[in-house]
């Protein structure tokens, strides 16, 4: 008696699933996908071409030394780097303009704009980074910008402000020339911001 009812019950699941399927004509298909394959002993293996995944990952480190070194490096790219991608957009927001400026007189009065607006919405904050913040951003600049801060100021303000400026940075410890070496010795810092810009820092 109960292998008959454990029997209907499973005839009539069996028979309601059956009649649940519907028949799809494929011929009114319009999101149809056509992809090669290769058949081989009757089985048909589907041959697709992937895009390319970069994987990124840090680099291991052996002592504690390393690690905390690393560690704190990490902590001031993440200070340093919303500048650099600041200054970044805020000078092609510039270079716009300059481009557009009718004479020298105008180009002056766009750029003491661009300062003044720039030493009062961030001026406070940038003068809060640390000593190797301000290292870190003035390489993070060359990144995002394809030049070197010196490069930057001469442009932008003539070359005797930017001698003048790199005269007090060299005192400060600091090289407005220094550029960025991605592949040599800022190549952990490369791997920092890659790690940042894809969200997994």
């Amino acid at each position: 008696m109960r292998v008959s009812i454990i029997s209907l019950l499973f005839v009539m699941l069996f028979q309601t699933s059956a009649w649940s399927q519907q028949i799809v004509d494929t011929t009114d298909l319009t999101d149809t996908l056509v992809v090669l394959a290769k058949v081989e002993h009757g089985d048909t293996t589907l041959i697709l071409t992937l895009p390319e995944v970069n994987v990124y990952a840090m680099r291991l480190f052996d002592n504690r030394r390393d690690i905390r070194k690393v560690e704190r490096l990490i902590y001031h790219v993440k200070k340093a780097y919303p500048y650099a991608k600041l200054a970044g957009i805020k000078l092609r927001e510039y270079d716009k303009q300059l481009v557009n400026a009718v004479n020298d007189r105008e180009r002056r009065r766009i750029m003491r704009q661009a300062e003044k607006e720039i030493n009062e919405e961030f001026g406070g904050e940038l003068r809060n980074l640390t000593f190797t913040q301000g290292k870190i951003l003035l390489k993070l600049i060359d990144r995002e910008t394809g030049n070197t801060s010196y490069d930057l100021v001469k442009e932008l303000r003539g070359g005797f402000t930017a001698f003048f400026y790199q005269g007090f940075a060299r005192l400060w410890g600091y090289n407005l020339k220094s550029d960025y070496d991605p592949e040599g010795e800022d190549e952990l810092i490369e791997t920092i911001v890659t790690l940042i810009e894809h969200g997994q820092l």
